[in-house]
């Protein structure tokens, strides 16, 4: 998962450091036995008491670490929209853009109006070099086309940021739910078209006109979702890579010059190019004579209204929450106005509001520990690299290299970045979120022909979570996360490795799952095993690609094994590189008993407490059909199912619900 993060207590002496348990027994159904099901006895009074509130889809202990950094996130921002900051500062910035967002009754007085130079641009065209033309223009902020170009290191040469020109053209979260026929499915369709009619009226359309509309909406998005790679399909970034020049690019799109594009976005013509989806790039080109233009103008029209009705005014807002709130995930209530200024704040101005963030709650000892806490779980998997009894010594010096390069980020950026220069009115909404986000577009688009900056984060420091990427061979954990549970500083050891530990690990371990061990020490998009050993991993895959297919979830439903199978990789890797470490950590002495559990049975009680949560059936079935991560439980269930070490900890025995078979028992290392 993308989760992780934190922090190394070491006591030098018992009568320094009185450290409590960690767990919580208030949180334990202890009427259900632990080798039955693990989840339910480590996590089920937590559960029961924290019912989802209805402005969530899904509640757990990870939200209630996020929602606690709501609340510090709100302090910031209530304090930034009444200070004297100077003008440009981050805190001037952020506390502008968040006044703003707050004053609803100047954003409802706007109505539709925000948006209307951009459906008066749709409404004017009148051929089909107009169409192009407004296609051209809306690549620059709106993202209303069909495709998209972006920018992303060069997946051979990840030294270098290219161009990249990717499928877009769709509403539904998934091509998939275009086509499926199962009944949920076909109501999320039906639902869909009267959505995109209310939205139409909303506009002003008549009701048979909105009507119309809406089918043409579905038409369009239904072709060309048929041209787009599954979500498994992207999973291999070789099916992702395809470079070429200007000249190759145009020549998919014979219809289409892209040269306007490259001139518009301050792209050099001469910049290597990676189209991610040749054939959507063709579907796109045929649609445009093949289509009529009143269709064209329609799903722009559509397209527009969809990207900005959350910053409309209020019907705009509650039919899009309706429908992707509502249909898609089963919540009943949109969250409170203050709490989506604070997530549109972050995500906007994220350097910012992260810079008083971190000032405020992630002090340089944090950062300190975290990286011994890092650095220990590194010496753990490399060891574990080179005693891998079934690697070739050739793959075992590669992986090894590739350990090594790791760079760990922790926290915040090192240098953060200047919004000074963005024009954010306090009166106007709509207009300072666009001009926040031509912003940080072009920020992106300007990295394109020159050489890759470690310095560019994927997530906001206030963020609760935690990444890998494979094209900077880099593990990155925001400041957001460090905290209880995943984090206690007053716990005993053995709970840190169980939570943070095995979220470290797990980050780590992203660097040889499916997608990560294609890549190698630099970055870059090669094969480094020997193909003996290339096929000995993929056996290893094709366990617990197994394993998620065969786990029935509920309802008679499951995983899909090969889109969870990096995220599953990395929760077994994870977390048995982290109780390596936590029994090195002990010397050979036995980890102390404290509340009536080893400290083994407190770390696996640490791991399973992080994945305390639950979903609502809507969001539970859109999970499994678009999230390459494992639903929560079944992180927990079907990871320890495969850990012998887990059953010697609880005494569990074959035949229980917590032990596979022998046989069938997955391992990676």
């Amino acid at each position: 998962m993308h989760l992780r993060i934190l922090i190394l207590s070491v006591c030098l002496a018992a009568s320094l450091c009185a450290q409590k348990s960690g767990i919580d027994k208030g949180d334990l159904d202890t009427s259900c036995k632990p080798c039955v099901d693990f989840w339910r006895y480590a996590t089920g009074a937590w559960v029961d008491k924290n019912p989802i509130p209805d402005r969530f889809a899904r509640w757990g202990t990870m939200a209630v670490v996020n929602e606690a950094n709501r609340e510090r996130l709100k302090t910031i921002l209530d304090a930034a929209v009444v200070s004297k900051a100077a003008s440009g500062s981050p805190e001037r910035q952020i506390g502008d853009l968040y006044a703003a967002c707050l004053d609803t009754a100047a954003i409802d007085a706007q109505g539709v109006k925000p948006l209307q130079p951009d459906l008066d641009r749709v409404a004017a065209i009148q051929d089909v070099e107009g169409l192009k033309a407004a296609i051209v223009y809306f690549q620059k902020q709106n993202g209303a086309g069909p495709i998209g170009i972006f920018a992303l290191p060069d997946l051979k040469n990840s030294k270098e940021m290219i161009a990249n020109v990717g499928a877009g053209g769709i509403s539904l979260p998934d091509r998939d739910y275009y086509f499926k026929e199962d009944p949920r499915s076909a109501k999320i369709r039906e639902e869909y078209l009267k959505h995109v009619e209310r939205m139409f009226v909303l506009l002003g359309d008549p009701q048979a006109k909105a009507a119309a509309n809406a089918k043409t909406v579905m038409s369009f998005e239904t072709a060309m979702a048929g041209a787009m790679m599954t979500n498994v399909q992207r999973r291999d970034p070789y099916a992702r890579y395809h470079k070429m020049d200007l000249a190759g690019l145009n020549a998919l799109t014979p219809d289409f010059n892209w040269t306007p594009i490259l001139k518009l976005l301050n792209i050099a013509e001469s910049t290597p190019i990676n189209a991610t989806e040749p054939e959507v790039l063709k579907k796109f080109n045929s649609q445009l004579t093949a289509l009529p233009l009143d269709d064209w103008k329609t799903w722009l029209r559509w397209r527009l209204v969809n990207g900005a009705a959350d910053y409309l005014s209020k019907p705009f807002r509650d039919e899009d929450f309706a429908f992707s709130g509502t249909v898609l995930t089963g919540v009943k209530e949109q969250l409170p106005r203050w709490q989506q200024c604070a997530n549109t704040v972050d995500r906007t101005l994220g350097d910012a509001l992260g810079q008083v963030f971190v000032a405020k709650h992630f002090p340089p000892a944090a950062k300190k520990r975290m990286n011994e806490l890092v650095e220990n779980l590194r010496i753990t998997l490399r060891e574990e690299l080179e005693n891998a009894d079934w690697l070739a010594p050739e793959t075992k010096k590669n992986a090894v290299a590739k350990l090594n390069a790791f760079a760990a980020k922790i926290g915040y950026p090192d240098r953060w970045r200047d919004y000074s220069k963005v024009d954010i009115q306090r009166g106007s909404f709509y207009q300072s979120l666009r001009a926040a986000g031509l912003n940080n577009r072009m920020y992106q688009l300007s990295k394109i022909g020159k050489p890759i900056d470690r310095n560019d984060w994927g997530m906001t420091p206030p963020t609760v979570n935690a990444y890998y990427n494979p094209t900077m061979n880099e593990i990155a954990f925001p400041a957001g996360i460090l905290q209880p549970p995943m984090f206690d500083m007053e716990a005993d050891d053995a709970v840190n490795y169980g939570a943070i530990g095995a979220v470290i690990g797990h980050e780590m371990g992203h660097g040889f799952d499916d997608q990560g061990s294609k890549f190698d020490a630099e970055g870059n998009l090669k094969n480094w095993w020997t193909p003996e050993d290339r096929k000995k991993f993929d056996d290893r895959a094709a366990c617990v690609i197994d394993q998620y297919n065969t786990l029935e979830v509920g309802d008679g439903l499951h995983h899909t094994g090969k889109l969870v199978i990096g995220e599953a990789l990395g929760d077994l890797g994870g977390l048995t590189l982290a109780f390596k470490a936590y029994q090195r950590s002990l010397h050979g002495k036995p980890g102390p008993v404290m509340d009536g559990f080893t400290a083994e049975q407190r770390f696996f009680l640490s791991f399973a407490r992080v994945w305390a949560s639950q979903d609502r059936p809507e969001s539970m079935r859109l999970r499994l059909n678009t999230d390459p991560h494992p639903l929560p439980k079944w992180r927990a269930i079907g990871t320890l199912q495969n850990m012998p070490e887990f059953h010697k900890a609880f005494q569990c025995k074959q035949g229980d619900p917590m032990v596979r078979p022998v046989e069938k028992q997955c391992k990676l290392w």
